[in-house]
């Protein structure tokens, strides 16, 4: 069974900087896109940050030039370096990836992990 297990949440202050790490287990033949959502009580998930496996890059505009992300194919691992924290960045962080099983298909199983919070003071 393919899992996602995430990392590196926690409390920091607002200006200060966190990285969160997702590494995908299970058997797999490739994963496709990799990405962070978050969500906030009472809201719907957003996109924070996307990466194809080629490497390109998509973020939203409310967290553009102050969070990085990516990845590590031979890990099968995704990181999110973010700083200059804000209050408003307080959430808790998904991580989604696009798994496929073997080389002969085009079809991926998407998985989310449990997710990991994040809490800016200010």
């Amino acid at each position: 069974q393919v899992q996602l297990v995430e990392s590196g949440g926690g409390l920091v202050q607002a200006g200060g900087s966190l990285r969160l790490s997702c590494a995908v287990s299970g058997v797999i033949f490739s994963i496709n896109a990799m990405g962070w959502y978050r969500q906030t009580p009472g809201k719907q998930r957003e996109l924070v940050a996307t990466i194809t496996r080629a490497g390109t890059t998509n973020y939203s505009d409310s967290v553009k030039g102050r969070f990085t992300i990516s990845r590590d194919n031979a890990k099968n691992t995704v990181w999110l370096q973010m700083n200059s924290l804000k209050p408003e960045d307080t959430a808790v962080y998904y991580c989604r990836a696009e798994t496929v099983s073997s080389p002969t298909t085009n079809k991926y199983l998407e998985v989310w992990g449990q997710g990991t919070l994040v809490t800016v003071s200010s």
